[in-house]
């Protein structure tokens, strides 16, 4: 299942929620800098611990003191015009936290709107290929992942999500 809400993401109640983050993994801004700060310092351990992330990659860590048991982070690309394989790069991040969370056997899951803010994807576009990638997942993977949040900080994304999921 599908859906869509504009509020907090820090705040779901699911099995993990996805992290739009820098290739450190040691927190930024927007949800990065939320997602550190609502699960306490034992999350930025944990991620010292990885050695950083790939662009288009992901790395599971423990949730720590948020409501979701898990917190998947991503790094979504930078917004170079589209010459640098950006949707390519922006698909990758939906598939990984994807894989990964039917590797842990997940059922729910909440992405930010990944690389829209600071990063530069425009947001329609950004959206149409999370839902894509989302809806071809789940379509011809085995998964055990049955429901999936959009997290919209903003009302743009949120207004965006709403109406592509109507259609």
């Amino acid at each position: 299942m599908l859906s869509v809400i504009q509020g907090d993401i820090t705040k779901l109640s699911v099995d993990a929620i996805v992290n739009a983050a820098n290739t450190s993994l040691l927190g930024g801004g927007g949800v990065d800098g939320a997602i550190h700060r609502a699960a306490g310092p034992e999350l930025l351990a944990e991620c010292r611990t990885l050695h950083g992330c790939q662009t288009g990659d992901a790395k599971l860590t423990g949730g720590y003191r948020l409501p979701a048991r898990f917190v998947i982070h991503t790094v979504g690309p930078v917004w170079h015009g589209g010459k640098n394989r950006e949707p390519e790069l922006l698909a990758s991040c939906y598939r990984r936290v994807l894989e990964i969370a039917t590797q842990h056997n997940l059922n729910s899951i909440a992405f930010p709107n990944i690389s829209t803010g600071i990063y530069g994807f425009p947001k329609e576009l950004a959206c149409t290929i999370a839902l894509e990638t989302v809806r071809t997942f789940s379509s011809q993977q085995k998964t055990s992942v049955s429901e999936i949040i959009f997290a919209c900080f903003d009302e743009e994304n949120y207004r965006l999500y709403q109406q592509k999921l109507a259609n």
